[in-house]
């Protein structure tokens, strides 16, 4: 089983597919690596590396009782690019991933980073502030830390049906779709999926923006409960200077699969650009 070991000793579990310029892809919250699969498979076959892993405390990867906070997240991300030998990579992240991505570009300068992508990120910040007006209720993210702590399976599979727009006449994926997501999020263990919610909802990434020095994609959906694109996208692209936005309009937040099709051909013409 491919590993790669992190400064604290946690084992991040890693799926490395094709070969050629490397693509890091770091999943949402609460998946894994494989959310990444159909994205992953295109690169390879369109003549690149693709590399996604498992976050610390999720699918395969070890479950420490710390270190989901960004700067440890984006820590391990470096161990990532390092022990992998990617060089000239393209990082990208979807959802709580996109926090990866900007806290790898302050903190690490954006070492060995050419291109960069945030696909229905949390990036720059997902909190109601006095000065974040666009950005959701702390009240919000009480109700879900709630609702896991008292019936976590429960909770997930009403989460995971907003998670992709489905509805009583919207089906954009399928019922069993839905369902191997939800077996991904309770592969996480307990104490990471409440302190990754935690650090997704409450960290301030509007300072990260300008350590982007690359050409940046963000693709987002007008649909998206989840992250709501106003705070998010729309805000990113504004803050980041070498930025694409590409608007999903009434796409929800799990794109990458109600979307598939269009999603994966908007990121290798990317990637190829």
């Amino acid at each position: 089983m491919p590993i790669v070991t992190t400064q604290d000793q946690t084992r991040l579990y890693v799926k490395d597919w094709g070969s050629g310029r490397p693509v890091i892809l770091m999943h949402g919250w609460p998946l894994s690596a494989d959310s990444w699969d159909d994205q992953a498979a295109a690169i390879a076959d369109a003549g690149m590396r693709a590399i996604a892993y498992d976050r610390r405390g999720f699918g395969r990867s070890d479950q420490p009782s710390s270190g989901y906070d960004y700067d440890t997240l984006a820590d391990d991300l470096a161990t990532v690019i390092e022990q992998t030998g990617a060089k000239d990579a393209a990082i990208v992240g979807f959802s709580m991933g996109g926090g990866e991505v900007a806290r790898y570009m302050s903190r690490h300068g954006g070492k060995g980073v050419v291109q960069a992508g945030l696909i229905a990120s949390v990036v720059p910040f997902m909190l109601k502030t006095a000065d974040n007006p666009d950005g959701t209720d702390a009240t919000v993210f009480d109700k879900m830390t709630k609702g896991m702590k008292e019936d976590r399976a429960k909770f997930f599979a009403g989460f995971l049906k907003d998670f992709y727009g489905v509805g009583l006449v919207s089906h954009p994926t399928s019922d069993e779709h839905v369902h191997a997501s939800w077996n991904h999020a309770m592969q996480a263990g307990l104490r990471p999926t409440l302190a990754c919610a935690k650090a997704f909802a409450t960290t301030d990434f509007r300072p990260d923006l300008k350590a982007f020095r690359c050409p940046t994609l963000i693709i987002h959906g007008t649909a998206d409960k989840t992250v709501p694109i106003d705070a998010a996208g729309r805000a990113a692209a504004k803050g980041i200077a070498q930025s694409k936005l590409i608007e999903y309009d009434g796409a929800p937040h799990g794109l990458f699969a109600t979307e598939k099709e269009r999603f994966t051909r908007d990121l290798l013409a990317f990637l190829k650009g």
